[in-house]
């Protein structure tokens, strides 16, 4: 490496990775990043109706979710755990926090949470931070992640733990996520283009082409010309064509039937880009029951449980020390409410965990909000007694197991008599034997 590169990399030792290229070597726009003059991301939100349901939807769902602290699978509480489920700063409430945090996800790509410690490294608040203050840098001898932030409100320099950051995918290039929005900026350009042209035409008038002939005199033409007007304003398009004057109409070709296709191409790219069923956007495609249950089943298992599963690796390895991750405290979302479906479903679920011992009755009581019961049995785990082990099918089928033969009672089974002749047939000599049977089946018949 020649002198001048160490130079270089001693006055900048870090890989710069940016989400919006507003800044660069030399020059700084960040102060246009935010204004619509370039039509950016804050635009097609609140003029897309599409977009702003769709990045509705995603942060109302994962700040709604019930999120807990754990210890090797029961449910605790901490200080730390409050910033996360009550009150995350002095100004926030947890939900807000969430919901902000997920809306910069899915508008810039990326979303960025500061952790304010204490003295003792324990976390204390959450900050959310603009995702366009943000400059994710490497350290090229390490490998290290830092983030550095250049606002008028906060301006330092920390490690990767103590930002939380979660984002959309993202090359092995680059540190940052990609924005749904720059996917769709030619899409949603497009639409925009097609709505405008669409609502030209729709407030164009039909045009009209007159002929007359040149015996017309300039008072006549100006007469009927001032009739043709008034015709049109007062009669809806309805006119009196005179003898000597020709009229011909032109009306517009405007055809609804395009702008609905279009408007379908885009609600399906929106769709694709956040990964979410076409349903949310057309409620046309749900007609009942089970179709939305299936469909609320796809959400869960395609777009939800990546999203929530990247929340919670950046809350366990952040806010928890790596003392408290081996002594089993972790953080964890439920989602199973959305997967419980309608009541029958649910019930029908809540019978079988508890006829096969998965929960007791007061953990099923926790699931549906309701308060725990005081009876003695409500925390025990039962079965049903219809059920047997696998491995033990072959005595419970065996008529011949002595466990069977010592509940029966004498004369429960009517095969006893019919083994005892046999067995004093056995004993007695053939000729006997066979006179004996003779006679009784004389005396039978």
């Amino acid at each position: 490496m020649s002198f001048w590169d160490k130079a270089k990399r001693f006055l900048n030792p870090f890989q710069q990775s940016k989400g919006n290229s507003w800044e660069g070597p030399h020059y700084n726009f960040n102060g246009w990043a935010n204004t619509p003059f370039f039509g950016i991301k804050n635009q097609d939100l609140t003029t897309n109706e599409e977009v702003f349901s769709v990045v509705t939807r995603l942060a109302n769902t994962v700040s709604s979710l019930p999120l807990h602290e754990y210890k090797k699978y029961q449910q605790t509480t901490t200080p730390v755990s409050g910033l996360l489920t009550v009150e995350s700063n002095p100004s926030m409430t947890a939900f807000q926090l969430l919901n902000q945090l997920e809306t910069s996800r899915n508008v810039d790509g990326n979303g960025y949470l500061w952790i304010e410690r204490d003295d003792y490294e324990t976390p204390q608040h959450l900050w959310p931070i603009d995702p366009k203050t943000v400059v994710v840098k490497r350290d090229i001898d390490t490998g290290n992640i830092w983030y550095q932030v250049s606002s008028d409100t906060y301006n330092f320099l920390v490690f990767n733990t103590e930002i939380i950051h979660v984002k959309h995918i993202s090359p092995l290039s680059d540190f940052v996520g990609i924005s749904p929005l720059d996917v769709l900026s030619s899409s949603l350009k497009f639409a925009r283009t097609v709505e405008e042209f669409s609502m030209n035409e729709m407030d164009k008038k039909d045009a009209y082409i007159i002929q007359y002939d040149r015996s017309v005199g300039q008072e006549r033409r100006q007469a009927l010309m001032d009739d043709f007007r008034r015709m049109i304003k007062e009669n809806g398009g309805a006119i009196l064509q005179e003898q000597g004057f020709k009229i011909d109409r032109y009306e517009s070709k405007f055809q609804p039937g395009d702008l609905q296709t279009v408007s379908n191409i885009t609600k399906q790219r929106i769709a694709n880009a956040f990964n979410v069923p076409l349903s949310f956007l057309d409620s046309g495609n749900s007609n009942n029951a089970k179709s939305s249950e299936s469909i609320m089943t796809q959400f869960v298992e395609m777009t939800l449980i990546p999203i929530i599963r990247q929340y919670e690796s950046e809350f366990n390895r952040k806010l928890l020390t790596q003392n408290q991750r081996a002594r089993g405290y972790y953080f964890k979302f439920n989602i199973n409410g959305l997967m419980r479906g309608d009541t029958a479903s649910r019930t029908q679920m809540y019978q079988m965990m508890i006829r096969n011992g998965i929960a007791t009755p007061n953990e099923l009581r926790r699931l549906e909000d309701l308060p725990e019961t005081k009876e003695k049995n409500a925390d025990k785990l039962w079965f049903s007694k219809d059920l047997a082990l696998l491995e033990e099918a072959d005595k419970i089928n065996d008529p011949t197991s002595t466990k069977q033969e010592s509940q029966l009672k004498g004369g429960d089974n009517p095969d006893d008599d019919n083994q005892e002749e046999k067995g004093k047939d056995a004993q007695l000599p053939d000729r006997k034997a066979g006179s004996d049977n003779q006679q009784r089946s004389r005396y039978v018949h």
